[in-house]
């Protein structure tokens, strides 16, 4: 649930200020004050990452090797990014070879988790 929530920020801190321009009051910010600000929702990221990662890994008592969290880390990013651009960006739009690309990630995680 941790990276979940954390790739949740940094996807929102990523691409979300690509939707600011519909925000009137955003429209004035120049490049610097959309990087301060999605800095800001970066830190967020970190606060549920950095627990997660140390939760999670087998060095401190954890299920999961290093190599497991990441690939683990990858899959929920893209869940994440999958879900907010088809609700944020409504001209973006799943096609088959994203569905492929998704099976291919369950094939990762199969084989990583594989012993």
């Amino acid at each position: 649930m941790l990276l979940v929530l954390s790739n949740t920020f940094m996807t929102f801190a990523w691409y979300g200020h690509l939707k600011f321009k519909e925000l009137r009051w955003f429209n004035s910010l120049g490049l610097l004050a959309i990087i301060l600000i999605s800095w800001g929702i970066a830190l967020f990221e970190y606060f549920f990452q950095v627990p997660a990662n140390r939760i999670g890994y087998k060095g401190n008592g954890g299920p999961f090797s290093l190599v497991e969290l990441k690939v683990l880390q990858e899959v929920i990013t893209l869940v994440v990014f999958a879900i907010f651009s088809l609700v944020l960006f409504k001209t973006e739009h799943l096609r088959p070879n994203h569905f492929i690309r998704f099976l291919f990630l369950v094939l990762a995680v199969y084989f990583v988790f594989k012993k």
